[in-house]
């Protein structure tokens, strides 16, 4: 793994757990599913894979310091600052714009901040295989196997195995769809062939960059002119000259829907969610005989089944006879909605803030 690198994306706000993940403390910030943060267990993820002075983390100003405390060992000049947010496209760039500048070999590992991934010991051996795949200028993404017909993910259609030999089944990618609807998803997963898409990448510093020079040529552009600064004196003022003037674009769409030689590496047993719902939460943690599944909190269910309980604080729940409900309790606010409507937070999201109830987020 010489000249391999970690780049962790934690700049986002992971909204649609609210009202416990906010602005100033999201979801990657939060024990959510432990006692440790979902930004911890990523880092821990990668021992035995990258030294922690090989890990990277971009992020924003105002989550610098609390990331800082919860990974110590991780060098402070690997704490990449984005000034605003402007996407995973920008995010990538900037964090291979400075390795290739550090080390002209390097290979990197792109991880969001606040995945859920049980079996570890799978993840370690994929991404060995993923790097190796990777070294031979291909850009690689690895796809979930499909458990049920999910609508919440977008998905990658694989064409055929590449030529080369690896120690791992790996495709061309035929295509990356969007999320879609149910009977869409359940046609996927009856052809076969098909992945979620998990938004972990696995390349080289310099190939990413390449591709977004041809795809995206306003952005390496000025990455080009952030990367040259970002060891002097003249830092600061470039990013904060270019860095408002990136157009917010993903990763997905920017580059890998258009990319040349991409690859999907089947990564089938790592047991793997993205977290970015309350629902989610029945996917990763032990419900009880009665599926409901209870955190942090003192409950008493009565006649109660296939619910989530959720407290910020300990304390006492009482919960009488209900049915996919969740219920969760940040002390200053409460959400409570059927299970099947959790995506919808993001709507309460955006009424809190047409109603001037910002403070609340």
């Amino acid at each position: 793994m010489e000249h391999t690198y970690a780049v962790i994306m934690a700049g986002g706000g992971g909204t649609r757990l609210w009202p416990v993940s906010r602005r100033k403390q999201p979801k990657h910030l939060l024990p959510l599913l432990g006692e440790d943060t979902l930004f911890c267990t990523t880092v821990t993820r990668l021992d035995g894979l990258v030294a922690r002075d090989h890990i990277l983390v971009v992020t924003t100003a105002d989550q610098q310091a609390a990331l800082k405390s919860q990974a110590p060992e991780i060098p402070a000049e690997n704490f990449l600052i984005e000034p605003q947010p402007r996407g995973t496209a920008a995010v990538v760039g900037l964090a291979a714009a400075v390795l290739a500048r550090r080390d002209p070999q390097a290979v990197m590992i792109v991880l969001p901040s606040d995945h859920y991934i049980r079996n570890e010991d799978v993840f370690r051996l994929v991404m060995r295989a993923a790097v190796q795949v990777a070294r031979k200028d291909y850009l690689v993404t690895l796809g979930i196997t499909p458990t049920f017909p999910s609508t919440g993910y977008g998905y990658i259609q694989r064409d055929v195995p590449l030529p080369e030999a690896f120690d791992y089944s790996v495709y061309r990618v035929l295509r990356f769809l969007e999320k879609p609807d149910e009977p869409k998803a359940r046609q996927m997963i009856a052809n076969g062939g098909h992945y979620w898409n998990s938004g972990m990448f696995i390349w080289r510093a310099d190939r990413i960059l390449t591709e977004m020079s041809r795809l995206m040529p306003d952005l390496s552009a000025a990455l080009a002119k952030i990367g040259a600064a970002w060891d002097s004196p003249t830092r600061e003022a470039v990013l904060g000259s270019e860095w408002p003037r990136i157009e917010p674009q993903t990763i997905d769409y920017g580059v890998m829907e258009h990319a040349e030689n991409v690859a999907v590496l089947p990564a089938g047993g790592l047991e793997w969610s993205d977290v970015g719902s309350w629902d989610s939460l029945f996917d990763v943690l032990l419900p009880d005989g009665d599926g409901n599944v209870f955190v942090n909190s003192d409950h008493m269910p009565l006649d109660t089944h296939n619910s989530l309980v959720y407290s910020a604080e300990k304390k006492l729940i009482v919960t009488i006879g209900v049915d996919d409900l969740i219920v969760v309790d940040a002390g200053d606010a409460l959400l409570v909605c059927h299970r099947d409507r959790a995506q919808q937070v993001r709507q309460a999201i955006e009424n809190l803030k047409k109603s001037n109830k910002e403070s609340y987020l």
